[in-house]
């Protein structure tokens, strides 16, 4: 005989839900972990050979190969110092004037545009993504560097009292002065890649402008608010996340840009902080330099200028992509 045991009114007994993923959730579930598995691996598998690559060289330099500019590896003496500095030279002159133009033209389509030339304008700035570095390396080479000049002589002239921008040899009071001494340098080259970053940045920056909250800029418009007051207290809070992370994208790939560069600078093995001086140089242009015809100890010298350009742009990549994933919306709006 079988006791059932009392049901006291009153209590309920939680009762266990059982989620049950259909066949089309599995596969994508499946899809996006292997997806995402690959894309680790590759990154771990390109670290791995550049760091198996670049260990001989490693060996021989130790510490000195981060704090000696000079490139000769032959005899034993190389370091990174000099293309490091240049590399990242070039990339704060590109993001300086990268990111004031993809913030106006990211809040010029979100807020102002009309809907009839928003696409053409989304269009246009995503084609510019699209261009291949060689045009851009050849406009800069055979156009912008004799326009420039002048720029940079005018710079020089009224503001070498900062570091930056003083100029070894030129002589502001001669008419007739060469001016070989404002070409081929870091100024240049970072407007070049300037105009190839700005896509990347005004891309995630529209996407972030675009997606404030519609209640909080009702919200501004109905307490008084002007088009700039909702973009002010609105808008930039909630795209601040989307911003930084932009210009964190755009230095990554301002860092590793290799051909255009390569077309404009004069390459030059020293520690060079001045952006409108002739001579400058970059990690990756030092590669396609000298890929051609190193020897075997020289071409392990390369990987191991390669592992730390790699290591530098996947740590700003990083660090951009966790920016823009915890940025929200309302997050420091004051509507």
């Amino acid at each position: 005989m079988t006791l059932l045991a009392p049901v006291t009114e009153g209590t309920d007994s939680p009762r266990t839900l059982k989620r049950s993923a259909g066949l089309p959730d599995r596969v994508f579930r499946g899809l996006a972990r292997g997806s995402g598995g690959v894309v680790l691996s590759v990154m771990l598998l390109v670290g791995t050979f550049l760091g198996y690559r670049a260990w001989e060289a490693l060996r021989v330099a130790k510490g000195s190969f981060i704090t000696v500019p000079a490139w000769e590896p032959d005899s034993r003496h190389f370091g990174i110092a000099a293309v490091l500095t240049g590399t990242v030279l070039i990339g704060l002159v590109a993001i300086a004037l990268a990111v004031p133009l993809a913030m106006g033209a990211a809040l010029y389509i979100s807020e102002y545009a009309p809907r009839g030339i928003r696409r053409t304008m989304i269009s246009v700035i995503d084609l510019m993504a699209a261009v291949p570095s060689v045009v851009y390396g050849l406009w800069g080479a055979f156009f912008l560097q004799s326009h420039i000049v002048g720029l940079s002589r005018w710079i020089s002239t009224y503001f070498s009292w900062i570091p930056f921008f003083k100029v070894n040899g030129a002589d502001p009071g001669d008419p007739l002065a060469t001016s070989t001494v404002y070409t081929s340098s870091t100024f240049i080259a970072g407007i070049v890649v300037a105009l190839m970053v700005t896509p990347i940045a005004c891309s995630v920056m529209r996407e972030t402008f675009s997606q404030a909250p519609v209640g909080e800029r009702e919200g501004a418009y109905a307490l008084g608010s002007t088009r700039w007051g909702v973009i002010r207290t609105v808008v930039l809070p909630f795209g601040r996340g989307g911003a930084i992370g932009g210009t964190m994208l755009g230095l990554g790939r301002a860092l590793g840009e290799t051909i255009a560069v390569y077309m404009i600078i004069s390459p030059s093995f020293v520690i060079q902080p001045r952006i409108l001086e002739n001579g400058t140089n970059s990690v990756s242009s030092l590669i396609a330099l000298r890929y051609g015809s190193a020897s075997d100890f020289g071409m392990s010298a390369l990987m191991a200028a390669g592992l730390a350009l790699f290591l530098m742009t996947l740590v700003v990549n990083f660090v951009a992509s966790s920016i823009v994933a915890r940025s929200r919306s309302g997050a420091g709006t004051d509507a």
